[in-house]
């Protein structure tokens, strides 16, 4: 890997307070940028599940899962490939779309599986889940059409077959 690749590392965590403070302190001790963090509990409430997505060193990230696997109430951190991987995101979007911008937007929802949520008062709010790509050209597709607002989720990550994440 490059010094800029993006890495995607999966932290399987006890749910208890202070956890995460102490996970993103690993990260900036090393001077490591966090690109998005999603955190949710795992179906066993007593653990959450961290998925990381980062740019940097891969010497430095190797040491920093190391640093993680040593905290308390890290039960498992690793790096994960997206060849062996099944990675989303959830975009939410708001484009003020009226006339002939409201049918195009339409067009692009449809052409990019996304989904209608809401519209009122000429703006409407699309969810659009997919890949990092998929979700950059379909913010791309509709930026040209009045987008006033927009939030993303950041990776969720899950490995596939018989491998746990």
């Amino acid at each position: 890997m490059k010094t800029n690749d993006t890495h995607i590392i999966s932290i399987l965590v006890a749910n208890k307070p202070g956890v995460l403070v102490r996970v993103a302190l690993t990260f900036a001790r090393r001077a490591y940028n966090i690109d998005s963090l999603v955190v949710s509990a795992t179906h066993n409430p007593k653990f959450s599940r961290m998925t990381v997505t980062a740019k940097g060193d891969p010497a430095i990230l190797e040491q920093m899962i190391k640093q993680l696997n040593k905290l308390i109430d890290v039960i498992q951190a690793s790096e994960h490939n997206t060849a062996m991987s099944v990675d989303r995101e959830l975009s939410l979007l708001k484009v003020k779309a009226v006339g002939s911008a409201k049918v195009t937007v339409i067009k692009h929802i449809k052409e990019h599986h996304a989904k209608l949520i809401d519209e009122t008062n000429g703006y409407i709010i699309i969810a659009h889940m997919g890949t990092t790509d998929e979700l950059n050209a379909f913010e791309t597709a509709v930026s040209k059409h009045g987008l006033v607002e927009m939030v993303r989720s950041g990776k969720l990550l899950m490995t596939k077959g018989k491998e746990t994440t």
